[in-house]
């Protein structure tokens, strides 16, 4: 009986390390991209290391991790949960606004964008990206606030505290002021004024399914094929499967050039080991050890 409880409690610790978070409340819809199959998202469902998640136009949703942060994603909102260990996570914002809420117990989290990036362990913070700028404000508690390579590596931070706002333009340095932009203000979501209520008590004890929708196609993940070299190591191996899809295949070749990394399984005969001219012309030759 020891043994088969030792054998069993191996095997779920795998699938428990993979665990990101709860979606706790959904306003709008939610679109989940876990392995190469897209889900729709529900409320009670757990997320994934590795999932993509993007909210509606005029959506709001909330998810809650382990330790007790709570994360508000705003409107067309695309996020990446990038790493998942025991006291530290990962998500990368490429688009939209994200409001995080950390208590003391709570572990690390490092908001990034492919721009800026805030790292926390007490505190709130809000993200706002686009495509060519990231703004980040330090609502309570402290943060290190970094730029980000085009890589997807974040760097030496600079401390932050609570009431300052900084941003960055692609190409540019970091700016700091001692308070947010008018513009920021006016355009944050009105969800996020206020302190996020935690819902996860509802879902205690429950394992909720998501209903899967499709094969992920290439116009969904496409802004994730470009990101950092960092963040998108692993894409092939994932996507591979969907290059049986006739479009999605000619839609890589396309724009191989953004990702060089895909060469190398769209068009395998280009790296295949050519045989010597001597092996090639006797059969009983055999290669030099």
């Amino acid at each position: 009986m020891l043994r088969f409880l030792v054998v069993f409690l191996l095997l779920r610790l795998p699938v428990a390390a993979q665990e990101a978070g709860t979606v706790t409340f959904i306003e709008g819809s939610l679109r989940v991209i876990r392995g190469a199959a897209v889900l729709r998202g529900i409320e009670g469902m757990k997320l994934n290391r590795g999932d993509i998640v993007e909210s509606s136009g005029q959506g709001f949703v909330q998810l809650e991790m382990p330790g007790g942060a709570i994360v508000a994603l705003g409107p067309s909102t695309q996020v990446y949960f990038f790493s998942r260990a025991a006291k530290t996570a990962e998500l990368v914002v490429l688009t939209g606004w994200l409001k995080g809420e950390a208590g003391s117990n709570a572990g690390t989290y490092c908001y990034a964008s492919p721009l800026l990036a805030a790292t926390s362990h007490d505190g709130t913070a809000v993200l706002h990206a686009s495509g060519e700028a990231a703004e980040f404000f330090i609502e309570s508690g402290s943060a290190g606030v970094s730029s980000v390579s085009p890589e997807g590596y974040v760097g030496h931070p600079s401390s932050a505290k609570a009431g300052q706002f900084f941003s960055r333009r692609a190409g540019q340095a970091v700016l700091a002021a001692p308070r947010p932009s008018p513009a920021f203000v006016d355009a944050l979501p009105r969800a996020f004024r206020d302190t996020l209520p935690s819902r996860l008590a509802r879902f205690a004890g429950k394992r909720i399914e998501p209903p899967r929708e499709s094969e992920v196609t290439y116009a969904e993940i496409q802004p994730w094929l470009t990101i950092g070299q960092r963040w998108r190591k692993g894409f092939v191996e994932r996507f591979q499967s969907r290059l049986k899809d006739a479009e999605f295949r000619r839609a890589l070749e396309a724009h191989l050039r953004e990702y060089p990394e895909w060469d190398p399984v769209l068009h395998p005969e280009k790296y295949e080991q050519k045989t010597s001219p001597a092996a090639a012309g006797n059969p009983d030759h055999e290669p030099r050890r």
